[in-house]
């Protein structure tokens, strides 16, 4: 296997380990903890491991819709968006190490959450539960679950290895331009 293509391909790892591990944490808390009750605390009530079901998407947006629009809306458009950005994955050559791994990290997290969109008739599982202390006006964030932490971990990477891939194409820009003045 030449270089190119193993640097594609073994970022989809963390993709698969983050779909493996979404799953079965989310079938623990569905087998061990009953729907809308908590499972366990930690640190007092700082971070809650509680079963919940959510039928929207970020913040149960959209829990309310009708069932049409929801597996509409937030499972066949992103299964579509998941293929177009794994197709560019693939046919981008100029992205960093760290842009593959976060993409791929991001895939995972899209991927987890669309198998209980598919799956579960009772939407996504979600079980993390951690204090907020008010800030924002809430008092606990909004229950989230390994995919989504993925999502957002691995997002956040994305940002800003584009910030900093930017930044240091710009400086490069700079100096060339510099030295051929």
């Amino acid at each position: 296997m030449n270089k190119e293509l193993k640097s594609k391909i073994l970022p989809i790892t963390l993709a698969v380990v983050v779909i493996v591990l979404d799953q079965i944490t989310k079938m623990l808390v569905v087998r061990h903890i009953p729907l809308y009750t908590i499972g366990t605390q930690f640190f007092g009530d700082f971070i809650r491991i509680i079963h919940v079901a959510n039928t929207g998407v970020a913040f149960s947006v959209g829990a309310s819709w009708s069932e049409t629009a929801r597996r509409f809306l937030f499972s066949l458009i992103p299964l579509i968006v998941i293929g177009i950005v794994i197709a560019i994955y693939f046919r981008n050559n100029t992205w960093t190490k760290l842009q593959r791994w976060s993409i791929m990290g991001i895939v995972g997290g899209g991927l987890g959450n669309l198998i209980d969109r598919f799956f579960r008739a009772e939407g996504v599982v979600d079980f993390i539960d951690v204090k907020f202390y008010g800030l924002f006006g809430l008092e606990r964030w909004p229950t989230f679950n390994v995919a989504d932490s993925a999502v957002v971990v691995c997002g956040l990477l994305l940002v800003i290895s584009f910030i900093v891939t930017s930044i240091r194409e710009s400086k490069a820009a700079k100096n060339t331009n510099e030295q051929e003045a």
